[in-house]
């Protein structure tokens, strides 16, 4: 069997010729550690992470039920199985152990063949679970690009058909072609930025999403990120309102394009789900500066249909929405959120949201950028 493909067993006892025995039962077909006291298993439990627990009832100041207790409170440790060895045949302690979380008992004097009989019976049960955890995770993924797919080809196809029929209007004779040439721009940007969201996520995932670093003014930056959605603002009856901190330096270095992006994608995403006549803020303040090194906290902050906390689990993973049926409504890919987190990340920052269904939201984002 290759070494890498072994599964891992972890055996804790305090007698040394038990580890010795048990070792020499199950080196030739696993991965084997040993442990003498109970607090080292916890510990080495965490770290190894092995498929299988051997764990003695009798052991000095710690013994078997208080670490099996332990290692089933522990997120990391709790799913793996645990077969109690002990030279005791009371039924009172099987009870209890088994109580506790333990998946079977071996008593001692060791029966080799037993002893590898029940360890393959819990690999098995551990492969056939992970094989289903597995083909769920496969199904769902399936299942949501599927769904994304369809999404995407009536998100594309929505701006694309108001350019067509707009210039078809716009070349007939007395048409109004200051208001088709505002809607085809209109649709050509929002077109435009779907494609460069699409490629963006396309070179991510191929780890070719490299950030450039140049000099940029950061009023210039702010403003024509607010200016991208202006028409959408006035389209919607909204109130805009800006704070940026002064003590921002003038001149910033790092990806301007990259970081004015996330700020397009967070305020336009607040003016898409904030009902006409909404009210929308934008602020930018400095954290902080260490060694030339400039720490932003940015927030985006609207009076808007909300999101639920289970919703807000799922807005930044590409592929998912926090509402469908909305996102149908309001054209979204559901592509902007993922990206500006890999950004946001790349930056060296963090983005969080604070929100409640029908009370708006506050998306806030921190970036770490150089002084020009």
């Amino acid at each position: 069997m290759d070494e890498l493909k072994k599964s891992t067993i972890l055996i804790v006892d305090d007698e040394k010729l038990s580890i010795i025995a048990l070792t020499q039962i199950l080196s030739p077909e696993y991965t084997v550690y040993a442990v003498r006291d109970g607090q080292d298993a916890i510990e080495k439990a965490e770290e190894y992470l092995p498929d299988v627990i051997l764990l003695d009832i009798i052991m000095p100041e710690m013994d078997g039920y208080a670490v099996i207790t332990a290692l089933k409170n522990s997120e990391k440790t709790q799913n793996i199985p645990v077969i109690f060895i002990t030279g005791l045949n009371v039924v009172e302690g099987e009870e209890k152990g088994l109580a506790l979380g333990a998946a079977d008992y071996i008593t001692k004097p060791f029966n080799p063949a037993i002893i590898k009989l029940r360890v393959q019976n819990q690999i098995k049960i551990i492969n056939n679970t992970r094989l289903i955890i597995e083909k769920e995770i496969a199904e769902q993924s399936s299942r949501a690009r599927i769904e994304f797919l369809l999404r995407m080809n009536h998100v594309m196809l929505t701006p694309m058909n108001a350019i067509l029929g707009m210039t078809e209007i716009a070349k007939m004779s007395g048409s109004p072609k200051n208001d088709c040439l505002d809607a085809i721009e209109t649709a050509s940007r929002q077109l435009l930025r779907l494609i460069h969201d699409l490629l963006d996520m396309s070179g991510n995932k191929d780890n070719v999403f490299t950030l450039a670093d140049s000099s940029f003014s950061a009023n210039e930056m702010f403003l024509n990120a607010l200016k991208e959605i202006d028409r959408d603002i006035t389209a919607k009856q909204h109130t805009l309102t800006y704070d940026i901190d002064p003590s921002i330096p003038a001149r910033l270095i790092g990806d301007e394009r990259r970081l004015g992006q996330v700020i397009t994608n967070l305020l336009t995403n607040a003016v898409k789900f904030t009902p006409e006549g909404g009210k929308i803020h934008f602020s930018a303040c400095m954290l902080h500066e260490d060694n030339d090194l400039i720490t932003l906290r940015i927030e985006i902050r609207d009076n808007g249909i909300g999101i639920s906390k289970k919703q807000q689990g799922e807005i930044f993973s590409i592929f998912k929405q926090a509402d469908e049926s909305l996102a149908a409504m309001h054209s979204g890919a559901g592509l902007g959120l993922p990206l500006s987190k890999r950004i946001v990340e790349l930056m060296g920052g963090k983005i969080w949201v604070d929100s409640e269904p029908d009370k708006g939201s506050k998306f806030t984002f921190t970036c770490k950028l150089g002084r020009g």
